[in-house]
């Protein structure tokens, strides 16, 4: 395969070949609630915004569950 021509296309193709994470399997499904602030804290940045999977590990589905969690202790004021 030839190279990119220029140095930006290099870069995003770089970017878009990257791997995933290891996956995380040390977080079962049922202790993902939005009262369970202490676990989602940590699929939270320090400014409050969700990571996304690509640096989480977690599976697409545990990801959704983890989102609308956050969202649901975000609305009752338990998180910021």
């Amino acid at each position: 395969m030839t190279e990119p021509k220029t140095e930006q296309r290099r870069i995003n193709f770089r970017k878009a070949n990257r791997q995933m994470t290891r996956r995380r399997h040390d977080i079962p499904m049922g202790e993902v609630n939005f009262k369970n602030t202490d676990l989602l804290s940590k699929f939270t940045s320090e400014t409050g915004k969700i990571l996304p999977r690509r640096v989480t590990g977690v599976s697409a589905k545990l990801h959704r569950k983890l989102t609308r969690s956050i969202r649901c202790a975000r609305a009752v004021n338990l998180m910021k």
